[in-house]
């Protein structure tokens, strides 16, 4: 039989590691974390453009920290330092490049099933989040130019004719950023940044004022071609315009199937759970952005990842 985790946490970002850290602080130990990308926070990596501000809440949500970590506004690479040091404060086994496939209870444990094996846990806490799993548009993307497309800035050059898709907060910084070193212009179907914080709403204007990015407001797309290896989008009510690359970001999706594979209940793109953040599985629990209904706070990540640790604490000691 493989070894008995007491704790396994599937997904390393804020309330995955909080989890683990606030479960080693109340005395838990074999505690594992196990992460499909090749480190820890992969959200802040791919989707967050180099300093943007890391605030503790969300869209200025007030939130105190009730747990033991001691977490302050920052930027993405202080906030990445920050969950560095304190996973290589505490015994926590962080295994990368792991995909968990689903999760299955058995007598007395959970085996949780991933690439070529799987392992096995008294208790399993989900915090896999929604950027996982990114929203895609319903259209097909055709082959030819699906190295055109993406969702984070990684493939981008410099010198291009870009068309940003979205209008909350990271398709803004995204425009902006680009729009030093290339020709940019933003897509979204609604008629105003509402939705964005308010630094990233003077941001978008400013640039738009200044001719630094196109607004294409209250319009939709509602396909893209191949033109002879660039992207041809086409609009709902204005002409068709050529881009070399096209940006999605629309937010990202509760992952529904595999939450359904591993018997957790669903409600309103949800799941289900009660205050101490326990699925109708009993012994698995869910945490971070997946448990509400939008974006993600940090504070509440670490908060969950508190009071999930004290469960167990108090039903190990029963």
């Amino acid at each position: 039989m493989n070894h008995m985790y007491n704790l396994a946490i599937i997904g390393a970002g804020p309330a995955g590691i909080a989890t683990a850290v606030e479960s080693y602080l109340q005395g838990i130990r074999d505690i594992i974390l196990l992460e499909k990308d090749q480190n820890h926070n992969s959200t802040i990596r791919k989707y967050y453009k180099d300093n943007k501000r890391v605030d503790k809440d969300w869209k200025g949500q007030k939130v105190e920290l009730d747990g033991r970590i001691y977490f302050v506004d920052g930027t993405k690479e202080s906030t990445l330092d920050f969950f560095d040091e304190i996973l290589a404060h505490h015994s926590v086994e962080l295994k990368t490049h792991t995909e968990v496939q689903k999760i299955e209870k058995r007598d007395g444990y959970f085996e949780v099933f991933v690439g070529g094996g799987s392992v096995n846990a008294k208790y399993v806490v989900v915090t896999i989040g929604r950027m996982g799993k990114p929203n895609k548009p319903d259209y097909k993307i055709p082959p030819e130019i699906k190295n055109k497309v993406g969702y984070t800035l990684e493939a981008c050059m410099g010198g291009e004719r870009v068309l940003v898709v979205g209008g909350g907060d990271s398709a803004i910084e995204y425009a902006v950023d680009l729009s030093g070193k290339n020709e940019v212009a933003i897509c979204y179907r609604r008629e105003t940044f509402r939705r964005a914080n308010p630094t990233n709403q003077r941001d978008i204007a400013n640039a738009i004022m200044h001719k630094e990015v196109e607004a294409i407001l209250g319009v939709d797309i509602v396909s893209l071609e191949n033109e002879e290896g660039r992207v041809k989008a086409n609009f709902d009510t204005i002409e068709p315009r050529i881009y070399d690359r096209v940006i999605y970001a629309i937010g990202g999706t509760t992952p529904s199937a595999f939450l359904a594979s591993s018997g957790i209940k669903e409600e309103d793109g949800k799941p289900v759970h009660d205050a101490n953040y326990e699925t109708n599985i009993e012994g698995l629990f869910v945490a971070g952005d997946i448990t509400q209904e939008s974006g993600g706070s940090i504070a509440l990540g670490l908060n969950h990842g508190y009071a999930i640790a004290c469960h167990i604490q108090d039903k190990s000691a029963i």
